[in-house]
C-alpha cells in the first residue's frame, strides 16, 4: 500500500494506478481518494493518482490541527509529485480540493498540465459554509450503515431528486466506518477545529486571484445545477472573466456531482485532450 512522508512528518496515503497522462484527483473537505470511485472506470487513458490529504482516509492524522490548510495541503501535493518523480500533473479538484488546485495554480503553475474544478469556484456561499458546519466533525446519529444511508438520502433528495437509494447506501459504508458504538468518521475531526480557528481570524481571502491564476491553462469547472457551494452567479462570474474556462451545468445534482455524469465525462476529457 503506498504512503510517502511529507516534509514535516506525515505518512500520507495515495494510490497510483494506470498509465498515461498523469491525473491527480483531489477529494473534498472530509472525503479521500475513494471519492473519485465513480470516475475511475472511465479513467482508462491516464495515470489516476488518487490522494488522501492529511488527516483523512488512511493518510495520518496532524498533530496541529492549524496544518489543515489549503496552503500546507497544496505543499504535500507538491511533495506526492516529486516522490513519484511527476514534473506536471492535471488536477481534477473536488470542492476542497478544486480550492489546492487553484493554490497550487498561483504558487506552481509550472507543475500543472491542466485544471478541472467540481463544484468550486472563488467564492462560497454563507448557507453553504453554514450547511458544512452543521456535520464536520461530528459523528452521525445514525447507529447503522442503513440508517445512515436512509437519513443522507432523505437529506440530499431535493438536490439530488434522480439518485438510487443503493448510491446513498454505498456513500455511507465508504466513509463511516460502523463500530460497537455506532458510525464513526474516516477523517479527523479537528478539521472543524482548524475551520472555527480559521473563521475567526477574519473575513476570508479574496480566491479570485487564485482562479485567475489558471489562466493560460487548459481548465474546466462543473457545477451541480443545485449546488449551495458554487452559486450560479459565480460560475457565470467564473467563465466572465476567464472566458477560455469550459463549463458545465449538470442537472439533477447538488453538492457535489458524482464525475459519473455523461456531462462531467465529457468536460473533463476535453480539458485534458487540450494538454500539449
Amino acid at each position: 500500500m503506498p504512503f510517502f512522508d511529507s516534509s514535516d512528518g506525515l505518512r500520507l496515503h495515495y494510490k497510483d494506478t494506470g498509465e498515461g497522462l498523469p491525473l491527480l484527483c483531489l477529494a473534498g473537505l472530509t472525503r479521500d481518494g475513494r471519492d473519485f470511485r465513480y470516475f475511475a472506470p472511465h479513467a482508462t487513458r491516464y495515470r489516476m493518482i488518487t490522494l488522501d490529504a492529511r488527516g483523512r482516509g488512511q493518510s495520518e492524522h496532524d498533530p496541529d490541527f492549524m496544518n489543515y490548510n489549503v496552503l500546507r495541503e497544496a505543499q504535500d501535493v507538491l511533495e506526492l509529485l516529486d516522490h513519484l518523480g511527476v514534473s506536471r500533473a492535471a488536477i481534477l479538484g473536488t470542492s476542497r480540493g478544486g480550492l489546492v488546485a487553484m493554490t497550487l495554480a498561483a504558487m506552481s503553475k509550472d507543475r500543472l498540465s491542466a485544471v478541472v474544478l467540481n463544484d468550486v469556484g472563488p467564492e462560497i456561499p454563507p448557507g453553504g459554509i453554514a450547511r458544512i458546519m452543521e456535520y464536520v466533525g461530528r459523528r452521525p446519529a445514525a447507529k447503522s450503515h442503513a440508517q445512515a444511508a436512509e437519513t443522507l438520502e432523505h437529506l440530499m433528495a431535493p438536490a439530488f431528486p434522480d439518485v438510487p437509494a443503493g448510491r446513498w447506501r454505498e456513500e455511507v459504508e465508504t466513509f463511516y466506518d460502523h463500530t460497537p458504538d455506532g458510525l464513526s468518521l474516516r477523517y479527523d475531526t479537528r478539521l472543524r477545529d482548524a475551520l472555527l480557528a480559521q473563521a475567526d481570524a477574519g473575513p476570508p481571502p479574496d480566491l479570485w486571484p487564485l482562479f485567475l491564476a489558471l489562466d493560460g491553462l487548459p481548465c474546466g469547472v462543473i457545477r451541480g445545477a443545485n449546488s449551495d457551494i458554487l452559486s450560479a452567479e459565480t460560475y457565470a462570474e467564473m467563465q466572465r472573466r476567464l472566458p477560455t474556462l469550459q463549463a458545465a451545468e449538470i442537472a439533477s445534482r447538488g453538492h457535489v456531482p458524482f464525475l459519473d455524469e455523461p456531462e462531467a465525462l465529457a468536460l473533463i476529457h476535453s480539458v485534458l485532450d487540450q494538454i500539449k
